[in-house]
């Protein structure tokens, strides 16, 4: 029985185009939802999955999967509620994160991958290095932390967004997610960011972050063997150096901060590209 089997999560159809270098139309049809991924990079590669920050969809790895499809058979994905991904019912867990992921690699095809995550994806990549090691390689974890925040707060968010919806949080989130000279000098890239939050399913958004108030890795994580880079922005408001520091210093990986707020693979691409290339070469 595979990981995916094993949480609960079977894969039912899978509606894919022609490999194109645009995957945007490929579907995996889920009992409860529906996920939309994009595959680029040459059949036979090594396949290297990336996975977005809540409010965010696949594009916001377009600096990653162009400089890294050279090398390997690239993976992105909208998360459950995301991009042009459905929402199932809510809330959901990390389990029900990490098992959409399994599903993934078992409707395609992938016994082992590399792993890049930003955020919630972050704590996704750690939940899979716990329970279906077998099906990394390398896992990298950006600006993310074994626990992010406190399950009252999460709960209030949770309580807001029902209520107000995305909209009224857009300026804050840009502030948490780029520094002051970003937002200046890539309004446009921003603004196109932004216009993806607020498109954000509240049901997908709310159940989300129900899954961050009920996640605590801390203690999970120090039986990870499972070579790991953690990558931080070093102005992040939301999870500091310091976090990724100890998720490194628990794991035995390495630790790398770059300039940036918390969507440093975005304020930072091509420093975010070579730590990664680095770790993975």
């Amino acid at each position: 029985m595979s990981e995916a089997a094993a949480h609960g999560d079977r894969w039912v159809g899978l509606e894919q185009v022609p490999d194109t270098g645009d995957m945007s139309n490929a579907f995996l049809e889920l009992p409860t939802h529906r996920l939309r991924y994009r595959v680029q990079g040459a059949d036979g590669a090594p396949w290297l999955v990336f996975c977005n920050s809540l409010g965010t969809d696949l594009s916001m790895w377009d600096a990653q999967a162009g400089a890294f499809a050279d090398r390997f058979r690239v993976l992105r994905y909208d998360r459950r509620g995301h991009g042009a991904s459905t929402a199932a019912p809510g809330p959901y867990t990390l389990a029900d994160l990490g098992g959409d992921v399994l599903a993934l690699f078992d409707a395609l095809g992938i016994e082992r991958a590399h792993y890049c995550g930003l955020s919630i994806g972050g704590l996704v990549a750690q939940w899979l290095a716990v329970h279906a090691p077998r099906r990394l390689a390398r896992v990298a974890v950006c600006a993310t932390a074994s626990k992010i925040g406190t399950a009252e707060a999460w709960t209030t968010r949770i309580a807001d967004v029902q209520a107000r919806g995305l909209d009224w949080m857009a300026g804050a989130t840009a502030e948490r997610w780029f520094g002051a000279s970003f937002r200046s000098m890539h309004a446009a890239e921003v603004d196109r960011i932004l216009a993806g939050f607020v498109a954000t399913s509240v049901a997908g958004y709310a159940g989300c972050c129900a899954a961050l108030a009920g996640a605590d890795l801390r203690a999970d994580i120090a039986g990870i063997d499972i070579p790991l880079l953690a990558i931080s922005g070093d102005d992040d408001p939301v999870c500091p150096p310091s976090d990724l520091q100890a998720i490194a210093d628990t794991c035995g990986g390495r630790h790398v901060s770059l300039p940036g707020r918390h969507l440093v693979n975005v304020e930072s691409p091509d420093a975010f590209n070579a730590a990664l290339r680095d770790f993975l070469s």
